[in-house]
């Protein structure tokens, strides 16, 4: 049952503290997310109520079938960013058929995750490396803020990528709103400042500084409560400044989509792309959190969860959701320690739907706006160009790809380029590991690489180790590295491969092993392996390799340079050559 539902281990244990620990975090939360909610809403293209009503279902299915026992499902930015701009190929914004598609991409998403969690395919998570994923984000980050500027500055104005947002804000520059300009403008600093100055404000009126942390959440809340009195007091919307206008009231309704299947094969891909980068981000999150409790998700479950979430939303008319950075580090802070805490939230929105939706209709969209860009701030990292740059400059330039392609072409594209750069990079490293020549090191019995230690050879003994796996895509890389040591040095009669990082030998590599021993023993070369893994050697015995073998395994490398230096007749490690 654990296994199959999560939440019953939890719901167990349950107590009076927890629930109320998790009530405060509920809280917390549900006034940092009612305006979360309606600005991605806004991002995605939705009308405001669709933001409210993916932050109710998804947050309580998560809470039955997700691992984690602290995060935070409901809109992210960019999920909605990559949302809108599928959306925009199919339908028309304001349309139905837009919001049609919009379910449907939640229901793909869903289905895609929940695929790949029957199947136990989590770890392919693990092949979108993190640099490029930073890279992604990153300019994500600025593509979103880029496309908020209309909604503050009252521009009409669209486009995918940055030249088109740049070239059609400009455009249409002269028609901007100084009244919504100064308004947003308005909400950004206060944003700002209330992240960072306005906790130590706060402390002068002898509050803790947990206690001021927290308040500080709240502070989307009063820009929302603040610009819809400024908006109706002044009558903003008689001056152009463009309102959220009327949301319906009520709880989202139970929704089966009618769709064709050329609207599925047009959504099928951003769909799949959607879930990658979602389930990337909500393990991010969700294992840092885990981590601090000693606590561990399970990667599976979570894409059981995440998927189980996405169809929530699509059946109750929201749009793609996945574990939300912010909101789950304050659900965390705010002391959550069960998705009692995420059930709680999902209640708290589902009043604000029914009894707070006519109080925001005058709320101004570039409030909305000024909320988005705030928040994709923490998004933008140009440090890990830096990084990279000076750690691995194969990865700076992935980065560096992706980072433009995705500003340059959208967010698809950006997405595109990040998979292939990462297969790529894997791909380019597995294909060239690192293989060096080693010694015996003096008065020991390890070995090291001959151009970074002192070390004892002999010129009738070749150890060449190799540090990684091997397989069909190094396998040849191996053999030629082997060959021109050989070839450089004439004397040798032995050559010792060491196995020590060799975790696996496909059957490619065998092959190509089997050609290395052939001619070497054509040669007159006997041919070794030491240090192999039992796995390996099963297989090997297996194959008859071990047999056919010219020369020995040994246990050790040790053994190996010590038993074949006393066949030589090399006499003690003292008379070995120094190198």
């Amino acid at each position: 049952m654990n296994h199959t539902v999560p939440a019953a281990k939890w719901l167990r244990e349950y107590s009076l503290g927890t629930l109320q620990r998790d009530l405060l975090a509920a809280v917390v939360v549900t006034i940092m997310l009612i305006p979360q909610s309606l600005a991605y809403a806004l991002l995605a293209g939705v009308p405001a109520e669709v933001g409210l009503y993916a932050s109710i279902a998804p947050l309580m299915v998560y809470a039955l079938f997700g691992s984690s026992r602290t995060l935070s499902v409901g809109p992210v930015a960019v999920a909605s960013l990559m949302s809108a701009t599928a959306l925009s190929q199919v339908a028309a914004q304001n349309t139905a058929d837009y919001l049609l598609a919009a379910t449907l991409l939640a229901l793909l998403s869903g289905l895609f995750l929940l695929l790949l969690g029957v199947l136990r395919l989590g770890f392919l998570a693990n092949f979108l490396s993190h640099p490029v994923i930073s890279g992604f984000i990153t300019a994500s980050g600025i593509l979103i803020a880029f496309s908020q500027l209309k909604h503050l500055t009252g521009v009409t104005a669209q486009g995918d990528s940055l030249p088109e947002l740049i070239l059609s804000m400009l455009a249409g520059a002269e028609s901007t709103n100084p009244y919504s300009l100064l308004l947003g403008a308005a909400v950004i600093i206060f944003l700002i400042w209330s992240r960072g100055a306005a906790v130590r404000f706060l402390q002068y009126f002898s509050l803790s500084e947990n206690t001021a942390a927290m308040l500080v959440k709240a502070a989307p809340i009063i820009g929302v409560i603040a610009t819809i009195l400024i908006a109706s007091g002044w009558d903003l919307e008689g001056k152009g400044v463009k309102l959220v206008g009327a949301i319906p009231s009520g709880l989202p309704p139970l929704v089966w989509p009618s769709f064709t299947l050329e609207l599925i094969q047009q959504l099928l891909m951003p769909a799949i792309m959607i879930s990658i980068i979602g389930y990337v981000e909500s393990i991010s999150v969700g294992k840092t959190l885990a981590a601090r409790r000693r606590q561990k998700i399970d990667m599976n479950r979570e894409l059981i969860g995440l998927g189980a979430a996405n169809m929530a939303s699509g059946f109750s008319g929201g749009f793609p959701v996945t574990g939300g950075f912010s909101r789950s580090v304050v659900n965390f802070d705010a002391g959550a320690e069960t998705q009692m805490a995420s059930v709680f939230t999902a209640f708290g929105i589902a009043l604000a739907a029914m009894f707070l939706t006519p109080f925001l209709y005058y709320l101004p969209k570039a409030t909305l706006a000024a909320t988005i860009i705030v928040a994709v701030l923490s998004l933008v990292d140009f440090s890990i160009l830096k990084k990279t740059w000076h750690y691995a400059p194969r990865d700076f330039v992935a980065v560096l790809t992706t980072i433009v392609v995705t500003l340059l072409f959208g967010v698809e594209a950006g997405v595109s380029c990040g998979v292939l750069a990462s297969i790529v990079l894997f791909l380019y490293r597995t294909s060239r590991p690192h293989i060096a020549e080693v010694g015996l090191v003096e008065g020991t019995e390890h070995f090291r690489n001959i151009q970074r230690h002192q070390v004892h050879t002999l010129p009738q003994i070749l150890s060449i180790r190799m540090d990684e796996s091997l397989m069909f895509s190094n396998a040849a890389f191996l053999e030629d590295r082997m060959y021109a040591h050989i070839a450089g040095t004439p004397a040798v009669r032995h050559v010792i491969l060491v196995c020590s990082a060799v975790n696996e030998i496909d059957w490619s590599a065998l092959e190509t092993l089997e050609s290395i021993n052939a001619r070497l023993r054509a040669a007159g070369v006997y041919f070794h392996l030491s240090e192999v893994k039992g796995p390996v050697m099963d297989a090997l015995s297996r194959s008859g390799f071990v047999q056919r073998l010219s020369g020995e395994i040994f246990f050790t490398q040790y053994q190996a340079f010590t038993t074949l230096s006393e066949t030589l007749g090399s006499g003690p490690p003292a008379q070995w050559e120094n190198r």
